[in-house]
């Protein structure tokens, strides 16, 4: 029987452009996020960081990834793209660099968290921004919550609340 892959198994860029082992993030449950700036759900972020503030001593993180990938909502790079959040929405919680999230260019860990037969757990492929997916501590991709779920949804709660029981 082979080992169930998790997302301790990849590397992503940071705004700055260095890279970044996932497995950081071992022993932590995570919300990965796709944002965008230019977005009607933009201002989930200031929902994410209450969230975060909410929970982040207890062994929970988010992060963030930007993508452009729907209608070319999230126009900023780099530091802007931090800079943007910080101001506008007061976020704290990791904002990594750009990334594919769908279609042929889409990048190794949005391939995995949106495929059942890489994450042996759910099939959910982002249909806007904001898609959010819950990690649980060993890595594993446990749930998905669609864009017009907002982060602090007792529904989200509620599964962050049991998996950080585990």
């Amino acid at each position: 029987m082979s080992q169930k892959k998790n997302i301790f198994n990849f590397k992503v860029k940071k705004i700055d452009g260095t890279e970044v082992s996932l497995s950081e993030y071992k022993g932590k449950v995570l919300l990965i996020v796709n944002t965008a700036s230019k977005c009607g759900f933009t201002p989930q972020f200031k929902e994410l960081e209450s969230l975060y503030k909410e929970y982040n001593e207890k062994e929970f993180e988010i992060l963030g990834f930007p993508s452009n990938d729907f209608s070319e909502q999230e126009p900023l790079e780099g530091y802007d793209i931090q800079s943007f959040c910080e101001i506008n929405y007061g976020v704290t919680f990791p904002i990594f660099d750009k990334t594919k999230v769908k279609g042929k260019n889409q990048s190794e860990l949005f391939k995995f968290l949106s495929d059942k037969k890489q994450n042996g757990s759910i099939n959910s492929t982002p249909r806007w921004n904001f898609h959010k997916y819950l990690i649980d501590k060993n890595g594993e991709v446990r749930d998905y919550f669609y864009t017009f779920t907002k982060p602090t949804a007792n529904r989200v709660k509620t599964k962050i609340d049991q998996l950080l029981k585990e």
